[in-house]
């Protein structure tokens, strides 16, 4: 359940849409307190909730309103609020966002219940005397939903019949456990956050039992399938709508998700096939290309040091730049490299490769200052990929 909601009102000199206006607090906060206090972290753990923005324009200016939900206690909650307010860019435009108020749902929440029981309370007197026991009793009997259980070395949240039943559907998180036990799915256990590595209970409970891989519909479900399938042994693919979480599905979209489940192989043709045909759209999409400069993008190879170089990264939010000939010529921390890349501190960048996430800001202005390749963490949500620069993951170099 949200604790906390943050508004905060939003205007930016310049015409931009929403996901800009997102994109950019995402890419502005990160690394400004570690890994601890990431949005995105923070979002994929389910410690903050899906931040909203409503624009509307103002001549030539775009205002309008943040909200951002929060499980984070207040302390961190108004951090999380003050981190958001020192974002002053929104692409090439300045902005402002100022925080007008935290609103504590649970206060709200219980002035409503207080109200709506002084509303039963005087309706139960009026109609007849009751036995409060009893009344207890009937909801408890009448709503029984399974409790949630932590199953298996890692405690991996799950519903009661994980064990016993022939069929298993695997999910991301905690939430998503909570939602299908509430429209009576039983069978479920969550990955909770795993990155990289499944866990070993997910692998031997599939072994032995038809498994269906019940997933978010972003693109952190699409690589999170990837790591699944190298792992355990999965049947079938069943996927929130685009853009939608398992965990704030109804009912029916539950069972038509279930319903409409995919055979692993053909939902990877299917995927392999997508992303074919939209690539072929950017290439036909595109203004002629020279062909030296095709050529330049298809011959680029990675060192084998670099596999090492990767491992070395991991968990020191820094980065490494390369020149043309893969020789190192700077090292510095991620919350560093876009200003010094705007700055022109650093020149003559081939690649650089970072213990972060590859955002959109990130990519424009690397790809503005002539940087040939990106190789970070995580790819965070791109909307529009330059043509003349190759991004990668950790995952991708060590694969």
């Amino acid at each position: 359940m949200v604790k906390y909601v943050v508004r905060a009102k939003v205007e930016v000199d310049g015409i931009v849409d929403k996901h800009d206006i997102i994109g950019a607090i995402f890419g502005q906060t990160e690394g400004l307190f570690g890994s601890e206090l990431d949005l995105r972290d923070l979002q994929e753990k389910g410690r903050i909730g899906r931040i909203s923005v409503e624009t509307k324009q103002q001549g030539s200016k775009i205002v309008g309103e943040i909200l951002l939900p929060s499980n984070l206690d207040r302390v961190e909650t108004a951090l999380v609020a003050a981190m958001i307010e020192f974002v002053d860019k929104v692409g090439p435009f300045n902005a402002k966002i100022k925080v007008v108020d935290i609103v504590d749902v649970r206060k709200e929440k219980i002035k409503k219940i207080v109200e709506r029981a002084k509303e039963i309370m005087q309706t139960m007197i009026k109609e007849k005397e009751v036995d409060v026991k009893e009344v207890l009793q009937e909801i408890e009997s009448s709503v029984k939903t399974a409790e949630l259980v932590y199953y298996g070395p890692e405690r991996l949240p799950a519903g009661p019949e994980v064990e016993k039943s022939d069929t298993l559907i695997i999910v991301e998180g905690r939430a998503d456990v909570i939602n299908l036990l509430k429209y009576g799915y039983r069978n479920v256990i969550a990955l909770e956050g795993a990155r990289g590595e499944i866990p070993e209970t997910i692998v031997r409970l599939s072994q032995s039992k038809k498994t269906i891989a019940f997933l978010d519909g972003d693109r952190a479900g699409d690589m999170i399938l990837k790591e699944l399938a190298r792992a355990a042994k999965i049947d079938m693919v069943a996927r929130a709508p685009p853009g939608r979480e398992v965990e704030e599905l109804t009912g029916k979209e539950i069972a038509k998700a279930l319903k409409n489940a995919t055979p692993l192989e053909t939902y990877l043709q299917h995927i392999a096939k997508e992303a074919a045909e939209k690539a072929e759209e950017g290439v036909k999409a595109l203004p002629a290309v020279t062909v030296p400069e095709a050529e330049a993008v298809s011959e680029i190879t990675v060192p084998e040091s670099l596999v090492k170089t990767v491992e070395s990264l991991r968990g020191t939010l820094e980065s490494v730049i390369y020149d043309k000939n893969w020789n190192e010529t700077l090292r510095i921390p991620v919350k560093d490299l876009v200003d010094k890349l705007i700055s022109d501190e650093i020149k003559d960048a081939y690649a650089i490769v970072m213990d972060g996430v590859i955002t959109q800001r990130l990519l424009d202005i690397a790809s503005a200052k002539g940087v040939g390749m990106l190789i970070g963490a995580r790819i965070g949500a791109i909307s529009k990929k330059p043509t003349d620069i190759v991004i990668l993951t950790f995952d991708d170099i060590k694969s």
